[in-house]
C-alpha cells in the first residue's frame, strides 16, 4: 500500500469514528424550569432548539431557545440563556443560574405532605356535610397555600452556600409554592369525595332505618 493510499485510509477511519462519536454523544439541555434534557442536538438556529426525540420512530423534537438556559457537553457548556432587564428575563446570567438550581432542589427535595393531609381532613368534612357549598373550603385552602411561606429545609439543599443567593431562594419558593397547591389540591379532591360519598351513605342508611 502507497502513501497515497494509507493516507486516504486513515482520513477516513478519522471520519468514521468522528461520526459514531457524534451518534452516540449526548448534549445536556437545561430548561428555565430547571429541567435537564438529554439528548443529541441537531439544531440551534432561527430562535428554536431541535433535538433527537427519545423514541427512535418518532419526529425530532423542537422547543424554542427562549426556554433554554444552557446546552452543555464535552465541549463545554453554550448559554443560550439573554438577560434583558426591560422584559421578562431580568435576572442575570449567574442570577438565572442560582433560580433554576433553586427549581431543582425543589423539585427534588420539597415534599408538601402537610398540604396533602390538611386539606383531605378540610374536604373530607366538608363533603360530609352534603352541602351544594362544600366544595369551597377545599378550594380556598388549596389557593391559599400558594400564599403562605415556604420553609426550606437544610436537607433539601444541595449546596447550603446557595442560601445566601435571594434568586435561588425565589426559584425554590416558586416549585415549592406549585407542588403545595398540585399536592393540596389532589388532597382536597380526595377527601370531598369520601365526604360526599360518605354523606351519601348515612343519608340512604337513614332513610332506610325511618321507612322500616
Amino acid at each position: 500500500m502507497n502513501r497515497f493510499s494509507s493516507y486516504i485510509l486513515i482520513v477516513f477511519s478519522l471520519l468514521v469514528a468522528q461520526k459514531a462519536d457524534a451518534q452516540t454523544g449526548n448534549d445536556t439541555i437545561l430548561l428555565l424550569n430547571g429541567t435537564e434534557i438529554i439528548s443529541m442536538v441537531y439544531d440551534t438556529t432561527f430562535g428554536n432548539i431541535t433535538y433527537k426525540n427519545p423514541k427512535a420512530d418518532q419526529d425530532p423534537i423542537t422547543i424554542e431557545t427562549s426556554d433554554v438556559f444552557s446546552i452543555r457537553n464535552s465541549k463545554g457548556e453554550s448559554i443560550k440563556y439573554v438577560c434583558d432587564s426591560a422584559g421578562e428575563n431580568d435576572l442575570t446570567v449567574e442570577e438565572m443560574r442560582y433560580y433554576i438550581k433553586g427549581e431543582q432542589d425543589a423539585q427534588k427535595g420539597f415534599k408538601p405532605r402537610g398540604a396533602f393531609w390538611t386539606n383531605m381532613g378540610i374536604g373530607l368534612l366538608s363533603g360530609a356535610t352534603g352541602s351544594f357549598l362544600c366544595p369551597i373550603p377545599p378550594f380556598a385552602f388549596t389557593a391559599l397555600s400558594g400564599l403562605t411561606k415556604v420553609k426550606i429545609k437544610h436537607s433539601t439543599v444541595s449546596n447550603l452556600e446557595c442560601l445566601k443567593h435571594d434568586t435561588y431562594i425565589m426559584g425554590y419558593e416558586h416549585i415549592a409554592r406549585g407542588k403545595r397547591k398540585t399536592k393540596s389540591l389532589l388532597g382536597g379532591g380526595i377527601g370531598l369525595v369520601g365526604g360526599i360519598g360518605a354523606s351519601i351513605i348515612l343519608i340512604s342508611t337513614g332513610n332506610g332505618i325511618i321507612h322500616q
